[in-house]
């Protein structure tokens, strides 16, 4: 049988209007409000019982791992509550709320338990009071960071993609090269990592044109 003619390959459509990124961020802001509401000692224990710091986990306390994102330091500026709020929304729009959360929490938790190996790792060269081990270590930060990664290295032109990635990496690695770098430092260039490794993979998941033109040529056959 003579051949179909090519079917051009159909783009992935956007999902429809974020909902769960607004909901989030709100909430976010919300209970940051709520908390600042509180005493100062009550508020620290509030914080310090959902970080991921190394008496946490290494307490087994690994609820923390999903905890520490809902909660932050103090409520989010505007620009940084901005931002997040346009790289979560625009996740949410380009993959829907399941792949975006994905993303968010792997670059999360991921960084959270790498950090917390690093830390754990130095813990008996800095002794039994090494401040860190019971630092308080909550936010969205580390999951904004992976998602911004993701978002640059899966972008449709090579030359932007690679152009953003890049540029993100080096932002990243700039305060880790510090002298009074910190160990949070530390978690949002490993957060950008995952999240560009993670960008990478859902950009080679997607089929190609010729893939998809050649699948659709053979079925005609």
């Amino acid at each position: 049988m003579t051949p179909l003619p090519p079917r051009p390959s159909r783009p992935s459509r956007p999902f429809g209007v974020p909902w769960a990124a607004p909901l989030y961020v709100g909430a976010l802001q919300l209970g940051a409000y709520a908390t600042a509401r509180l005493p100062a000692r009550r508020r620290t224990e509030l914080l310090r019982a959902h970080s991921t710091n190394v008496a946490n986990l290494r307490a087994g306390r690994w609820g923390t791992l999903l905890t520490s994102a809902g909660f932050v330091e103090e409520p989010l500026p505007v620009p940084y509550g901005a931002a997040l709020l346009a790289v979560l929304g625009t996740a949410e729009r380009r993959w829907g709320v399941r792949r975006a959360a994905g993303v968010f929490a792997a670059g999360h938790i991921g960084a959270s338990l790498l950090v917390y190996a690093g830390l754990r790792a130095r813990t008996p060269l800095r002794g039994p009071g090494d401040p860190t081990s019971h630092a308080v270590d909550v936010g969205a930060s580390y999951g904004f960071y992976a998602t911004l990664g993701a978002l640059a290295a899966s972008g449709p032109h090579r030359g932007v993609r690679t152009a953003a990635t890049a540029g993100l990496l080096a932002l990243g690695i700039r305060p880790v090269l510090r002298r009074g770098r910190t160990f949070t430092d530390a978690g949002h260039l490993t957060a950008l990592v995952l999240g560009t490794a993670t960008g990478a993979g859902i950009r080679a998941g997607r089929p190609t044109r010729k893939g998809a033109n050649q699948g659709y040529t053979a079925a005609g056959r």
